[in-house]
Order: C-alpha cells, then structure tokens, then sequence
C-alpha cells in the first residue's frame, strides 16, 4: 500500500486526505499549527490519522508522496528534508486531477482571480450546469472529487498551487495578467512568479482553450516562449488585431466561438478591471455553449464578490467600502482608478516586497487623506508622508476606523484597500474585511 503525507490539514489538506483514503492509501496528516475541529471531525469519522503542533519526522519521511499546503513555503524545515529525500511534492489539485475526467476551467492572475472564478461559477450555475466551485475558494477539489463529484469544476488557482502541479490539465486556461506579488516567496525574483503563472497552460491540447488579456505586457512577452497548443483566445479593453472579446462604443462584444454582445451599462460589474473579468468569463461560458441569453442575464445580475470593493455603509455622507483582498498594490491601483469621489485610504499589513511607485500618481489625484494600518508602517511613512497628504498612523481596526470618521468629509470614499498581506494584525484578509465592516456599521 502506497503512503501519502498530507502537510497542512485546512480544508485543501484535509480534502485531499479524504480522497487519499478512498483511493485505498496509507494516510497520515500533519499540521505544525492547531487543526480546526472541523477538520479534526472530518478525518476522524474516516479514520485518517492526523498530528497538529508538530512534524514527526518518522512519520513523514517514509511516504511514497507528500501532498503539500500552498500556504507551506519551500523553505520550511520539514519540507527541505522531505526534498533532500527525493519525496516527491504535489499539490492537491494535482492529486485530485488524477482521480476525475470532469471538465476543468481553470483561472489564475495576480489580480480578479476570485471576481472572475466566482462569475464564471455564477453563469454555469444559471445555465444549470452541474458545476463545482474550487481551488482557493469553495469546497476543496479533492473532497469534491471524492464526495460529490460534478461535471465541471471552476477553479481558481494561486502561483503557490500552480508550483506544484505537474501533470494536471485545464481544458479552459484563462490568464487574467501578471503584476508583482508574492516576491517575498519567489526569492524576490520577478521571473520566478512569472513561471510559476504560466505553468497554467502547460499539458493543453488543441481540444483546449487559452484565455488571457492581451493588454498585460509581461504576457505578451511570455508567450513567444512557448509552444502553446491550445486555441488562444485574448481578450483586451479595445477592440485590436488578433483580439476576440473587447469594449467598442460601449458596447461589450466577442467574436467567437459564437458572437455574442450587450451594452457595458448592462453589466453588474463597474471599473475598468472588472470589464477584463467580464470578458474572461462571457468567453469560457461562450466556448463551453452556454446560451447567451444566460450569460447577457448571468453577467448583468452577479452581485459581485465578499471583500472586493464591497459597499459597506453610507454614514453622514462618506461610504465606506471594504476591498481587504486588495493584498498587492495593482489590486490596490484598480480600486483607486474605480473610484469617483475623493478617498481616505486604508494602506498596510504585512508587506510582501512592494513597490508602491505603481499607485504614486493616482494616490496623489484621489486621495485627500492616508490611514496606515499594520504592526509596522514604517515603509508607507517612507514613501507616502512626502506627498503632503493627511496621514494617520493606527495599529488596530477600532482605531483605523475612528481615524477614518475623523478624517472623512461628506461626499467622500473611505477604501479599506491595503496593498498587503492581513496576517500582521489579523488572522486572514476575510478576518481583516469583517471587522472593518462591522465597526463601520457601529458607527
């Protein structure tokens, strides 16, 4: 009997236990952190073995493959071990892929990877298609393959998941752009992120689909590196040479498979970035024969997703808005440039190599106030106090909020938008955008 060792028991790990079990593996389960006991739960009524608040080496180094948490970096102890034993790595989407002949559209990018996976999810399920949603959000894939298997799977896919798939193939690939993030986890080389996103189309057939933005620069260079068998479809903001789905006249329109258009007015989306997303998920919905009555329907009632410019509460006139998964800073130049009205912003948390050059000029035009919010701000004091902006410097949610009242004049946007990581201060970014939202409404 083969023995698989999952690392991380969250609810990527603790999934793919599930599917190792029923595949007949040997099973074990470690966490260097406390299991949720949720998870816990769902081990034990298979009786999975599991260890939380260590790695016993023993138990580890035997196994025949490690399946690996995204969130472990590959220069944990454990992991360099289990790489000096030629264990071989995967991720759980990996294993899950060997397990499943569903059809899989597949969506990565530094930036709307939630927002356009989420949509896309949205239209299939209106066309009443038999379709689950996984990767970094919804169920984990592997518990879904093992459990309640569907036709499709939507999923979104981070650079860290990306690095350790190998054989796994996406029949719709869409590539939204590529911006730096993660640097601190690719030795802050910029080359390594870009790989590491570009390996979403490694294994395609011409049966397959490539989805990307034509517009991103860094793309547009990749490409000629590669031998890409699949149909390409690029999508950009204007109509251009080779370019299948664009805005002309405000009109939003894609040629093929099957032309198809509606007003941009009509969709529930707003910003520019969000019309790159609605153009990704109208073409994958189109090539998988989606009517397009549904998709016109589906891509002008989505109602967006939870901590992505999110419209919190209107008080005394200022609205707040909570876009806390903004955790890079072209997240962050999205959100600025979507904005109509003057904006105190919320910067800060755990910097992941930033450069903030790229929001100097749009911080400048939009915002009459800065609250930093993060265990350490010194970094956004030296970049930002120079620019002869109101700024306020807070080290908790009640404060950051109590400045933001303070500063915040009718008419304007409070934009909790930070540019980095939560894990500072707060257990995730959903943790950061909740306790934003619920002391806006006390206010």
């Amino acid at each position: 009997m083969k023995r698989i060792v999952i690392l991380g028991a969250g609810e990527s790990g603790a999934g793919a236990a599930v599917l190792a079990k029923k595949e007949g593996f040997d099973v074990f389960v470690s966490d260097m952190s406390r299991i949720q006991d949720k998870y816990k739960k769902k081990l034990d009524d298979r009786n999975i073995e599991w260890e939380e608040g260590q790695h016993t080496e023993e138990k580890i180094l035997n196994a025949d493959e490690v399946i690996k948490s995204p969130g472990i970096p590959n220069e944990a102890p454990m992991i360099r071990k289990i790489i000096a034993k030629g264990i071989h790595i995967i991720s759980e989407i990996e294993f899950a892929g060997r397990y499943t002949n569903s059809k899989m559209i597949c969506i990565t990018g530094s930036n709307g990877k939630t927002t356009t996976t989420s949509l896309i999810y949205h239209i299939f399920k209106e066309a009443g298609y038999d379709a689950g949603l996984a990767g970094n959000i919804g169920n984990s894939l592997a518990l879904q393959v093992a459990e309640e298997p569907h036709e499709y799977y939507i999923i979104e896919l981070s650079s860290f998941q990306l690095d350790n798939m190998y054989d796994f193939r996406a029949n719709i690939a869409i590539l939204l752009n590529i911006t730096p993030d993660h640097l601190d986890r690719y030795d802050h080389c910029m080359q390594n992120y870009v790989d590491s996103k570009m390996r979403i189309i490694q294994n395609q057939t011409p049966q397959d689909a490539f989805i990307y933005w034509q517009d991103d620069p860094i793309i547009s260079r990749e490409l000629s590196k590669y031998d890409i068998k699949a149909v390409q479809y690029p999508f950009s903001e204007l109509k251009e040479k080779g370019s299948i789905g664009y805005i002309e006249e405000g009109e939003y329109e894609i040629e093929k498979p099957t032309p198809f258009n509606m007003e941009q007015e009509s969709l529930s989306l707003t910003g520019k970035h969000n019309i790159y997303n609605s153009l990704a998920a109208g073409i994958a919905s189109n090539i998988t024969g989606i009517k397009k009555e549904v998709i016109r329907q589906s891509l002008g009632d989505f109602p967006g997703v939870e901590h992505r410019l999110e419209k919190v509460a209107k008080v005394g006139g200022v609205q707040y808005v909570n876009d806390s998964k903004a955790t890079n800073v072209d997240a962050c130049w999205y959100a600025l440039e979507s904005m109509k009205t003057k904006v105190v912003l919320i910067l800060g948390g755990k910097d992941k190599g930033n450069d903030y050059n790229a929001i100097k000029d749009l911080v400048k035009e939009k915002c009459s106030a800065l609250v930093y919010l993060g265990a350490d701000n010194a970094k956004l004091h030296g970049f930002f106090d120079g620019l002869g902006i109101p700024v306020r410097d807070t080290h908790s949610m009640p404060e950051c909020v109590a400045a933001c009242h303070e500063l915040a004049k009718p008419g304007e946007t409070v934009l909790l938008s930070p540019c980095c990581a939560s894990f500072d201060l707060f257990k995730n970014m959903e943790d950061r955008g909740e306790q934003f939202k619920t002391l806006v409404r006390e206010l």
